[in-house]
């Protein structure tokens, strides 16, 4: 046995004693006997398998909030004194970024805000991915052992026919969401530290309860089915469940990594939420069916005709009367100030972060695709990330 393995069958013996210790029912025990917490949890977060790797993580997210308070608003203004200087308005939007490339493509200061910002992605990443399929018997038989788990269901479609669009790596994230089988786990540890990067704490699901918090209910106020597309991993459709508990809370997502690892979470805390893997522009789901559709940071990931297609598809199984409500980058009738900064950081973000379609998204007339399919809009909903307002359609 090598050291690594004998490192994980003395957590799991230790792990086993203290439950058998002091837990009331064994029968418990014996029945999520796959569950691995070897260093417990804080809350609903289960904590790193080792100490090592968290203090590394502890370490970069502490280096990104450092870099997201000092360094990238010691770059922006760099980048408008440099614009400012050479006589191209910084405030406008409307600003040739083909004018602005040579002029900044060589500076330091934005450069190393650049590296700094991919590099610790990068490292992160490593560092998750590494520990993951290093010890991948050992995290593939916990989720193996939820899969037929409950409360709530998971439903895999091994035969589905995976589109082009999602076979992308986003946010530089090894295998992306379909190609790598602990794409769930790297995707919870590393969101956790990029919010704290915007000082945005998301360790126990605090942005995605706020988030379902401002979900609109129709107008009738019945509520009893909810339907998170894009899901994920699930953490806003945990917390709509949480908020509707007599809803029944569907999430689906293409990405099968990405939901078991959701409906381990789901049924580790004790929370029913129906996870199935499909396409949400072409769901099985009948006509009329839900009184809620939402999403959250979903719609900047797609192409623009795939957009169009989930928002048809929204409008098609949402009940008349019923919502859609897709929390993304400035949804609502309040877009923010789109100067030259703004709008090289989303060039950046699509070059080097891997956002495919974030500046096709920038130019995406969300309110007139959602008139298109039908719905009443309404471009001043109620604020959600981190927008003043946010879109909310009416199945009419």
């Amino acid at each position: 046995m090598d050291n690594t393995s004998s490192e994980y069958s003395i957590r799991d013996s230790i792990n086993a004693f203290v439950k058998n210790l002091f837990s009331k029912s064994n029968d418990i025990i014996e029945s999520q006997s796959f569950d691995q917490e070897p260093r417990g949890t804080r809350g609903r977060l289960e904590r790193l398998a080792k100490l090592d790797l968290e203090s590394r993580d502890d370490f970069l997210t502490g280096f990104r909030v450092w870099g997201s308070k000092k360094f990238f608003p010691a770059a922006a203004k760099r980048f408008n004194k440099i614009l400012e200087d050479n006589n191209i308005d910084s405030k406008s939007g409307d600003t040739s970024l083909d004018k602005v490339f040579p002029l900044v493509e060589k500076d330091h200061i934005i450069g190393t805000a650049h590296r700094f910002r991919t590099g610790v992605h990068d490292i992160m990443h490593r560092n998750f991915d590494a520990e993951f399929k290093d010890n991948a018997d050992y995290y593939l038989t916990e989720m193996e052992g939820f899969d037929a788990a409950g409360p709530g269901e998971l439903i895999l479609n091994p035969d589905l026919e995976i589109p082009e669009y999602a076979s992308y790596e986003i946010h530089t994230q090894p295998g992306g969401y379909i190609g790598n089988p602990f794409a769930g786990h790297i995707y919870h540890y590393s969101t956790n530290n990029f919010y704290m990067g915007v000082r945005v704490p998301n360790y126990q699901d605090e942005l995605h309860t706020k988030l379902a918090g401002q979900v609109p209910k129709p107008d009738d106020q019945s509520v009893n089915r909810i339907l998170e597309i894009g899901c994920g991993i699930g953490q806003l459709a945990v917390a709509l469940k949480t908020r509707f508990q007599s809803a029944e809370v569907s999430g689906i997502d293409v990405a099968a990594p990405m939901i078991r690892y959701g409906h381990m979470r789901a049924v580790d805390i004790n929370i029913p939420v129906n996870f199935s893997q499909q396409l949400a522009e072409k769901t099985n789901f009948p006509d009329n069916h839900f009184d809620i559709v939402t999403s959250y940071i979903v719609h900047h990931e797609l192409p623009q005709d795939i957009s169009e297609a989930v928002t048809k598809e929204a409008y098609r199984i949402l009940r008349p009367g019923g919502v859609f409500f897709p929390i993304d980058f400035q949804t609502g009738a309040y877009r923010g100030l789109q100067g030259a900064w703004s709008r090289y950081m989303q060039w950046v973000d699509h070059r080097w972060n891997e956002e495919v379609w974030r500046e096709e998204y920038a130019k995406f007339d969300f309110p007139s695709t959602m008139k298109a399919a039908g719905f009443l809009v309404n471009e001043k909903g109620p604020a959600a990330w981190r927008s003043k307002y946010n879109l909310v359609g009416v199945k009419v």
